[in-house]
Protein backbone atom coordinates (compact mmCIF):
# COMPACT_ATOMS: atom_id res chain seq x y z
CA UNK A 1 0.00 0.00 0.00
CA UNK A 2 1.05 3.32 -0.78
CA UNK A 3 -0.29 6.55 1.25
CA UNK A 4 0.88 10.01 0.12
CA UNK A 5 0.51 12.71 3.40
CA UNK A 6 0.66 16.67 3.54
CA UNK A 7 1.47 18.32 6.51
CA UNK A 8 0.52 22.48 6.81
CA UNK A 9 -0.20 23.02 10.29
CA UNK A 10 2.20 25.32 11.50
CA UNK A 11 4.89 26.87 9.20
CA UNK A 12 6.56 23.60 7.26
CA UNK A 13 5.17 23.13 4.29
CA UNK A 14 5.62 19.15 3.39
CA UNK A 15 4.44 16.10 1.00
CA UNK A 16 5.49 13.10 1.32
CA UNK A 17 4.94 9.27 0.21
CA UNK A 18 5.16 6.20 1.91
CA UNK A 19 4.56 2.78 2.06
CA UNK A 20 3.12 0.02 3.85
CA UNK A 21 6.89 -2.22 4.40
CA UNK A 22 7.99 1.21 6.14
CA UNK A 23 9.80 3.00 2.89
CA UNK A 24 9.90 6.72 2.32
CA UNK A 25 9.64 7.05 -1.40
CA UNK A 26 10.13 10.98 -1.11
CA UNK A 27 9.89 13.61 1.39
CA UNK A 28 9.84 17.10 0.76
CA UNK A 29 9.44 20.03 3.62
CA UNK A 30 9.55 23.76 2.72
CA UNK A 31 10.49 25.39 5.88
CA UNK A 32 9.35 29.30 6.11
CA UNK A 33 11.98 30.67 8.60
CA UNK A 34 12.81 33.73 6.53
CA UNK A 35 9.56 34.60 5.67
CA UNK A 36 8.39 34.80 9.61
CA UNK A 37 12.12 35.84 11.10
CA UNK A 38 11.85 39.11 10.91
CA UNK A 39 8.66 39.51 13.40
CA UNK A 40 10.57 36.32 15.63
CA UNK A 41 7.60 33.88 15.53
CA UNK A 42 5.29 32.73 13.07
CA UNK A 43 2.74 35.02 11.52
CA UNK A 44 -0.30 32.51 10.93
CA UNK A 45 -2.10 34.70 8.02
CA UNK A 46 1.53 34.77 6.28
CA UNK A 47 1.91 30.72 6.93
CA UNK A 48 -1.62 30.14 5.28
CA UNK A 49 -0.64 31.69 2.15
CA UNK A 50 2.80 30.50 1.83
CA UNK A 51 1.20 27.19 1.87
CA UNK A 52 -1.27 27.57 -0.49
CA UNK A 53 1.34 29.30 -2.64
CA UNK A 54 3.34 26.08 -2.46
CA UNK A 55 1.37 23.03 -1.47
CA UNK A 56 1.11 21.94 -5.11
CA UNK A 57 4.18 22.25 -6.30
CA UNK A 58 5.51 20.04 -3.59
CA UNK A 59 2.88 17.61 -4.26
CA UNK A 60 4.28 17.26 -7.76
CA UNK A 61 7.94 17.18 -6.62
CA UNK A 62 6.63 14.22 -4.13
CA UNK A 63 5.05 12.33 -6.43
CA UNK A 64 7.79 12.54 -9.62
CA UNK A 65 10.36 11.13 -6.65
CA UNK A 66 8.70 8.34 -5.69
CA UNK A 67 8.25 7.75 -9.36
CA UNK A 68 4.27 7.45 -8.42
CA UNK A 69 1.05 8.55 -10.91
CA UNK A 70 -2.18 9.40 -8.25
CA UNK A 71 -3.92 6.20 -9.70
CA UNK A 72 -1.06 3.94 -8.00
CA UNK A 73 -2.03 5.80 -4.28
CA UNK A 74 -4.16 3.64 -1.71
CA UNK A 75 -5.01 6.72 -0.10
CA UNK A 76 -3.86 10.66 0.55
CA UNK A 77 -3.70 11.88 4.28
CA UNK A 78 -3.68 15.65 5.80
CA UNK A 79 -2.93 17.59 8.75
CA UNK A 80 -6.18 17.97 9.88
CA UNK A 81 -5.44 19.39 13.37
CA UNK A 82 -4.47 20.91 15.30
CA UNK A 83 -2.70 23.77 13.93
CA UNK A 84 -3.18 26.94 12.57
CA UNK A 85 -6.22 26.84 11.10
CA UNK A 86 -5.59 28.74 7.93
CA UNK A 87 -3.10 26.09 7.29
CA UNK A 88 -4.53 23.57 8.22
CA UNK A 89 -7.16 24.50 5.67
CA UNK A 90 -4.98 24.35 3.09
CA UNK A 91 -3.67 20.91 3.69
CA UNK A 92 -6.73 19.31 3.84
CA UNK A 93 -8.56 20.41 1.25
CA UNK A 94 -5.52 19.66 -1.25
CA UNK A 95 -5.74 16.35 -0.03
CA UNK A 96 -9.66 16.51 -0.33
CA UNK A 97 -9.48 17.52 -4.01
CA UNK A 98 -6.98 14.73 -4.99
CA UNK A 99 -9.21 11.71 -2.73
CA UNK A 100 -12.36 13.07 -4.95
CA UNK A 101 -10.25 13.14 -8.65
CA UNK A 102 -9.06 9.58 -7.93
CA UNK A 103 -11.32 8.17 -5.96
CA UNK A 104 -8.92 7.25 -3.06
CA UNK A 105 -9.70 7.67 0.34
CA UNK A 106 -9.01 10.55 2.36
CA UNK A 107 -7.12 10.48 5.94
CA UNK A 108 -7.73 13.36 8.61
CA UNK A 109 -4.93 12.77 10.59
CA UNK A 110 -3.79 14.36 13.92
CA UNK A 111 -0.93 16.20 13.93
CA UNK A 112 -0.03 14.79 17.40
CA UNK A 113 -0.58 11.01 16.18
CA UNK A 114 1.51 12.00 13.22
CA UNK A 115 4.55 12.11 16.02
CA UNK A 116 3.21 9.38 18.22
CA UNK A 117 3.50 6.88 15.83
CA UNK A 118 6.65 8.18 14.13
CA UNK A 119 8.91 5.94 16.15
CA UNK A 120 6.78 2.78 14.31
CA UNK A 121 8.08 3.96 10.84
CA UNK A 122 11.43 4.61 11.90
CA UNK A 123 11.98 1.87 14.74
CA UNK A 124 9.69 -1.23 13.13
CA UNK A 125 8.80 -3.75 15.85
CA UNK A 126 10.74 -2.21 18.52
CA UNK A 127 7.77 0.50 19.00
CA UNK A 128 5.63 -2.24 19.41
CA UNK A 129 2.34 -1.38 21.64
CA UNK A 130 2.38 -0.46 24.36
CA UNK A 131 5.03 2.15 24.77
CA UNK A 132 5.06 5.05 26.79
CA UNK A 133 4.99 8.37 24.66
CA UNK A 134 7.24 12.00 25.72
CA UNK A 135 5.49 14.70 22.94
CA UNK A 136 7.83 17.34 23.00
CA UNK A 137 6.99 20.28 21.21
CA UNK A 138 7.15 24.01 20.68
CA UNK A 139 2.92 23.67 21.50
CA UNK A 140 3.05 20.51 23.48
CA UNK A 141 4.50 18.94 26.19
CA UNK A 142 2.71 15.52 27.70
CA UNK A 143 3.20 12.27 28.52
CA UNK A 144 0.89 9.12 27.41
CA UNK A 145 0.86 5.75 27.05
CA UNK A 146 0.34 4.44 23.53
CA UNK A 147 -1.96 1.24 23.50
CA UNK A 148 -2.71 1.70 19.51
CA UNK A 149 -3.86 3.61 17.03
CA UNK A 150 -6.46 6.14 17.88
CA UNK A 151 -5.74 4.90 21.71
CA UNK A 152 -4.11 7.11 24.24
CA UNK A 153 -4.08 7.44 27.85
CA UNK A 154 -2.56 10.55 29.10
CA UNK A 155 -0.78 10.54 32.05
CA UNK A 156 0.32 14.05 32.49
CA UNK A 157 1.10 17.37 30.58
CA UNK A 158 1.88 20.74 31.01
CA UNK A 159 0.66 22.60 33.69
CA UNK A 160 1.72 26.32 31.69
CA UNK A 161 4.02 26.97 29.15
CA UNK A 162 5.45 23.47 26.85
CA UNK A 163 8.78 22.87 26.62
CA UNK A 164 9.32 23.92 23.18
CA UNK A 165 7.82 27.55 24.08
CA UNK A 166 10.66 27.75 27.12
CA UNK A 167 13.20 27.63 25.04
CA UNK A 168 12.45 29.80 22.43
CA UNK A 169 11.22 32.18 24.95
CA UNK A 170 14.59 31.84 27.26
CA UNK A 171 16.46 32.20 23.67
CA UNK A 172 14.94 35.09 22.93
CA UNK A 173 16.25 37.01 26.10
CA UNK A 174 19.46 35.45 25.77
CA UNK A 175 19.54 37.32 22.65
CA UNK A 176 19.45 34.85 20.20
CA UNK A 177 18.23 34.60 17.00
CA UNK A 178 14.95 32.99 15.85
CA UNK A 179 14.52 30.09 16.00
CA UNK A 180 15.12 30.03 19.73
CA UNK A 181 15.42 26.06 20.69
CA UNK A 182 18.26 25.09 17.86
CA UNK A 183 20.05 28.68 18.42
CA UNK A 184 19.83 27.98 22.09
CA UNK A 185 21.05 24.38 21.94
CA UNK A 186 24.06 25.69 19.55
CA UNK A 187 24.87 28.44 22.26
CA UNK A 188 24.69 25.88 25.41
CA UNK A 189 27.53 23.99 23.49
CA UNK A 190 30.45 25.85 24.67
CA UNK A 191 28.79 26.67 28.13
CA UNK A 192 28.75 25.38 31.62
CA UNK A 193 25.94 23.72 32.58
CA UNK A 194 26.14 24.11 36.07
CA UNK A 195 27.62 27.70 35.99
CA UNK A 196 24.47 29.12 36.71
CA UNK A 197 21.92 27.66 39.70
CA UNK A 198 18.49 27.32 38.45
CA UNK A 199 15.08 25.84 39.95
CA UNK A 200 13.55 22.45 38.60
CA UNK A 201 9.55 22.50 38.87
CA UNK A 202 8.03 19.91 40.18
CA UNK A 203 11.04 17.43 40.47
CA UNK A 204 10.27 14.96 43.06
CA UNK A 205 6.94 15.67 43.36
CA UNK A 206 4.44 13.31 42.51
CA UNK A 207 2.53 12.68 39.09
CA UNK A 208 3.50 13.13 35.39
CA UNK A 209 3.07 16.84 34.51
CA UNK A 210 5.06 19.55 34.03
CA UNK A 211 5.59 22.88 34.60
CA UNK A 212 8.80 25.43 32.72
CA UNK A 213 7.00 29.08 33.72
CA UNK A 214 9.14 29.10 37.01
CA UNK A 215 11.85 28.22 35.37
CA UNK A 216 11.85 30.46 32.80
CA UNK A 217 10.86 33.57 35.30
CA UNK A 218 14.10 32.18 36.84
CA UNK A 219 16.56 32.81 33.41
CA UNK A 220 15.00 36.13 33.62
CA UNK A 221 15.92 37.12 37.20
CA UNK A 222 19.50 35.49 36.54
CA UNK A 223 20.15 37.47 33.57
CA UNK A 224 19.02 40.52 35.36
CA UNK A 225 21.49 39.91 38.20
CA UNK A 226 24.49 39.34 35.75
CA UNK A 227 23.64 42.65 34.13
CA UNK A 228 24.53 44.54 36.52
CA UNK A 229 25.64 48.16 35.06
CA UNK A 230 26.67 45.96 31.98
CA UNK A 231 24.57 46.73 28.72
CA UNK A 232 24.93 43.28 27.30
CA UNK A 233 25.70 39.62 28.43
CA UNK A 234 28.96 38.24 26.86
CA UNK A 235 28.97 35.61 25.13
CA UNK A 236 30.10 33.33 27.56
CA UNK A 237 27.32 34.71 30.46
CA UNK A 238 24.85 33.17 27.32
CA UNK A 239 26.78 30.41 26.76
CA UNK A 240 26.71 29.27 30.95
CA UNK A 241 22.77 30.27 31.04
CA UNK A 242 21.89 28.61 28.01
CA UNK A 243 23.81 25.01 29.15
CA UNK A 244 22.30 25.13 32.57
CA UNK A 245 18.78 26.22 31.33
CA UNK A 246 19.02 22.70 29.19
CA UNK A 247 20.28 20.71 31.72
CA UNK A 248 17.54 22.06 34.18
CA UNK A 249 14.72 21.00 31.47
CA UNK A 250 16.86 17.61 31.25
CA UNK A 251 16.42 16.76 34.82
CA UNK A 252 12.80 17.79 34.75
CA UNK A 253 11.68 15.73 31.92
CA UNK A 254 13.75 12.76 33.53
CA UNK A 255 11.99 12.84 36.55
CA UNK A 256 8.74 13.46 35.40
CA UNK A 257 9.55 10.39 32.72
CA UNK A 258 10.71 8.30 35.80
CA UNK A 259 7.48 8.65 37.17
CA UNK A 260 5.47 7.68 34.32
CA UNK A 261 7.53 5.02 33.60
CA UNK A 262 6.97 3.78 37.21
CA UNK A 263 2.56 4.48 36.49
CA UNK A 264 2.97 2.42 32.89
CA UNK A 265 4.99 -0.34 34.80
CA UNK A 266 1.84 -0.95 37.50
CA UNK A 267 -0.11 -0.77 34.53
CA UNK A 268 1.51 -2.74 31.32
CA UNK A 269 4.34 -4.83 33.55
CA UNK A 270 7.34 -3.26 31.70
CA UNK A 271 8.59 0.48 31.94
CA UNK A 272 8.85 1.32 28.44
CA UNK A 273 10.15 1.57 25.70
CA UNK A 274 9.88 5.41 25.90
CA UNK A 275 9.51 7.12 22.68
CA UNK A 276 10.27 10.95 22.25
CA UNK A 277 8.80 12.66 19.69
CA UNK A 278 8.38 16.85 18.47
CA UNK A 279 10.63 19.12 17.37
CA UNK A 280 12.08 19.22 20.89
CA UNK A 281 12.92 15.44 20.46
CA UNK A 282 15.85 16.95 18.11
CA UNK A 283 18.01 18.27 21.06
CA UNK A 284 20.52 16.22 21.89
CA UNK A 285 21.38 16.72 25.18
CA UNK A 286 17.68 16.08 25.99
CA UNK A 287 17.91 12.81 24.27
CA UNK A 288 21.12 11.75 25.72
CA UNK A 289 19.69 12.61 29.31
CA UNK A 290 16.35 10.33 28.11
CA UNK A 291 19.14 8.08 27.27
CA UNK A 292 20.91 7.52 30.93
CA UNK A 293 17.12 7.15 32.17
CA UNK A 294 15.94 4.36 30.08
CA UNK A 295 19.05 2.97 30.66
CA UNK A 296 18.97 2.96 34.71
CA UNK A 297 15.07 2.06 33.86
CA UNK A 298 16.29 -1.49 32.03
CA UNK A 299 14.63 0.11 29.21
CA UNK A 300 15.22 1.53 26.36
CA UNK A 301 15.16 5.20 24.14
CA UNK A 302 13.25 4.99 20.98
CA UNK A 303 13.88 8.56 19.12
CA UNK A 304 13.41 8.89 14.90
CA UNK A 305 15.95 10.64 13.32
CA UNK A 306 16.27 14.20 13.38
CA UNK A 307 14.41 14.80 10.23
CA UNK A 308 11.55 13.35 11.73
CA UNK A 309 11.27 15.21 14.94
CA UNK A 310 10.25 18.09 13.37
CA UNK A 311 6.97 18.83 11.32
CA UNK A 312 7.34 16.73 8.25
CA UNK A 313 4.68 14.76 5.81
CA UNK A 314 6.14 11.13 6.02
CA UNK A 315 4.71 11.17 9.65
CA UNK A 316 1.50 12.01 8.58
CA UNK A 317 1.78 9.93 5.48
CA UNK A 318 2.62 6.74 7.96
CA UNK A 319 0.17 7.84 10.16
CA UNK A 320 -2.30 7.61 7.49
CA UNK A 321 -1.04 4.37 6.49
CA UNK A 322 -1.81 2.86 10.33
CA UNK A 323 -5.60 4.34 9.98
CA UNK A 324 -6.03 3.21 6.58
CA UNK A 325 -4.57 -0.66 7.40
CA UNK A 326 -7.51 -0.10 10.08
CA UNK A 327 -10.58 1.13 7.92
CA UNK A 328 -10.29 4.37 9.41
CA UNK A 329 -10.82 6.90 6.35
CA UNK A 330 -12.73 10.21 6.88
CA UNK A 331 -15.75 11.66 4.79
CA UNK A 332 -15.01 14.84 2.67
CA UNK A 333 -16.81 16.98 4.35
CA UNK A 334 -14.63 16.53 7.59
CA UNK A 335 -13.96 20.01 9.21
CA UNK A 336 -10.31 20.67 10.40
CA UNK A 337 -9.25 21.39 13.80
CA UNK A 338 -7.64 23.69 15.29
CA UNK A 339 -7.85 22.23 18.77
CA UNK A 340 -7.85 18.21 18.90
CA UNK A 341 -6.38 16.27 22.07
CA UNK A 342 -5.40 12.85 21.36
CA UNK A 343 -7.16 11.55 24.06
CA UNK A 344 -10.27 12.29 21.38
CA UNK A 345 -9.49 10.31 18.34
CA UNK A 346 -11.37 7.27 17.28
CA UNK A 347 -9.43 4.14 16.81
CA UNK A 348 -10.31 -0.03 16.92
CA UNK A 349 -11.12 -1.59 19.94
Amino acid sequence: MIVLGLETSCDETAAAVVTDDRQILANKVLSQLDEHRPFGGVVPEIAARSHLDHIGDLVEQAMAEAGLDFVELDGVAATGGPGLIGGVFVGVMTAKAIAAAHKIPFLAVNHLEGHALTARLTEGDAAAFPYLLLLVSGGHCQLLAVEGVGHYIRLGGTVDDAVGEAFDKTAKMLGLPYPGGPALERAAQSGNDRAVDLPRPLRGRPGCDFSFSGLKTAVRHRIEEMLGSQKDLSDAQVADLAASFQRAVGDVLADRCAHAMDQFKQTYGRPGPLVVAGGVAANQALRARLTELTAERGTELLAPPVSLCTDNAAMIAWAGMERLQLGLTDPLDFAPRPRWPLDQLKGVA
